[in-house]
């Protein structure tokens, strides 16, 4: 190779390898779906639906979020690619750990939604203020 090859700026990055591929992401999310009460997803009309891609918002990642639509309903919407960013190759309990929490984090908002407060959105903005103030 000559020198131009080996000098340049930019390069393609590698793929990131997932220890846990999409469908055996789908599986684990199903099973812990599976273990919540039917009467907390009350109104989820929309569902968990899992998207395959990345979703990002500034620095962070946003591995899920709860959604409002006056057409569609709720819904809590799981972005895979996010958690390949986030865990790659990581074992397969700390995707379980982190996708659990996700899915509480998503119902809790849910359920605030429902009775009426925003105590996570509140706690959230609180976090985001926190870190921008440091970076």
């Amino acid at each position: 190779m000559g020198d131009k090859t080996r000098n340049k700026k930019y390069r393609i990055l590698p793929k990131r390898i997932a220890s846990l591929s999409l469908d055996e992401f789908e599986s684990l999310a199903t099973a812990l779906i599976d273990r919540i009460p039917e009467r907390l997803c009350s109104e989820l009309n929309g569902g968990f639906l899992l998207l395959p891609e990345v979703k990002k918002d500034g620095d962070f990642y946003i591995m899920g979020e709860y959604v409002e639509d006056e057409i569609m309903g709720c819904s809590i919407i799981l972005y895979y690619g996010s958690f390949v960013q986030l865990l790659e190759d990581s074992s397969p309990g700390e995707w379980e750990k982190e996708l659990w929490d996700t899915i509480v984090h998503e119902l809790r908002h849910h359920l605030e939604s429902l009775a009426g407060v925003d105590n996570l959105v509140r706690e959230e903005m609180a976090e985001l203020e926190a870190y921008y103030k440091k970076h």
